[in-house]
């Protein structure tokens, strides 16, 4: 397959992946890799001339010349592996060029976990005098009270709450439900948010803005952005970070990773493994208490 030809398919490779529920976002992200693979891939108008791995090679060393982080070469390969995947998988392609290419590794980052106590500290003075601060209130007890991810905070509906059962719906990647216990404090900080919501004619979304329609990520992170300067905290706070935060503080209490993967909606549990990091000193008590080989003698 020549280079032209290669190119040809994308619409109906977005189209699918859009089909199979993949964001927006994500969309765009893999419409963007793909833009830049076709800029510096050679050109083989050929007929006979077909692409081969020594081109995704060269493409490869060409992004990374740009001076891009390892993540980002990794992913955009990945996003080339599986668009020749499916060239295959459709007749459209004999071979994958990019079978077996190797991706360069990137480094493991521990997340970053805040301190239980400040954290709990600030959530409990954030004000709720006003619609708005009763309506962030509430934001940022679900984030950090059952771990939700931005974009699920975002899409939550007022008919997701179970409040009385103590549970919340949740919408998570690849559209995938999930039901995630609500917490005593997000459960009274939601019920006092509720009667100041404000809500345009036939408006669904938990949480909205002014105008009453639904409240945007962007203005989420703003405002939690806002909220931490004026707790006088002095690490910049993010969405993910309180799930984070969530998360390993979760762990640490129950020593369940299972559960915790269930909690986080995590589709593989390598995902959640990377909280055990954060308690390497306990999972080295575990193993000395546990494994024969090395339990001390007991005088």
């Amino acid at each position: 397959m020549n280079t032209e030809d290669f190119f040809t398919h994308q619409p109906r490779f977005l189209n699918t992946l859009r089909q199979q529920g993949k964001s927006a976002h994500t969309l765009a992200a893999y419409q963007r890799d793909l833009a830049q693979l076709e800029q510096i891939l050679p050109e083989r108008p050929s007929e006979n001339a077909d692409l081969k791995r020594s081109d995704f090679v060269a493409a490869l060393k060409k992004l990374s010349q740009q001076n891009l982080s390892e993540r980002s070469l990794a992913r955009k390969l990945s996003v080339w592996r599986q668009y020749c995947g499916w060239l295959v998988r459709q007749n459209l392609m004999t071979a994958d060029p990019t079978a077996n290419l190797k991706a360069p590794k990137p480094p493991e980052r521990l997340p970053k976990a805040l301190q239980q106590e400040p954290l709990n500290q600030m959530l409990d003075r954030t004000p709720a005098d006003t619609p708005l601060d009763a309506r962030d209130s509430a934001i940022f007890e679900l984030l950090y009270g059952s771990g939700l991810r931005l974009s699920e905070v975002h899409g939550l509906d007022v008919d997701d709450l179970s409040l009385d059962a103590g549970w919340v719906s949740v919408t998570g990647k690849g559209n995938k439900q999930r039901q995630v216990p609500l917490v005593a404090k997000s459960i009274d900080a939601i019920k006092a948010y509720l009667p100041q919501r404000a809500a345009a004619a036939g408006e669904a979304a938990l949480f909205t803005n002014r105008n009453g329609t639904r409240l945007g990520t962007r203005q989420i992170q703003k405002r939690l952005q806002e909220w931490a300067v004026k707790q006088g905290s002095a690490q910049h706070l993010s969405p993910h970070m309180l799930r984070h935060s969530y998360a390993s503080h979760v762990l640490q209490s129950s020593r369940d990773i299972r559960a915790v993967q269930e909690l986080l909606g995590h589709g593989n549990l390598s995902t959640t493994q990377i909280y055990t990091k954060l308690d390497f000193d306990h999972l080295a008590q575990v193993y000395d208490e546990s494994h024969p080989r090395a339990r001390r003698k007991r005088g």
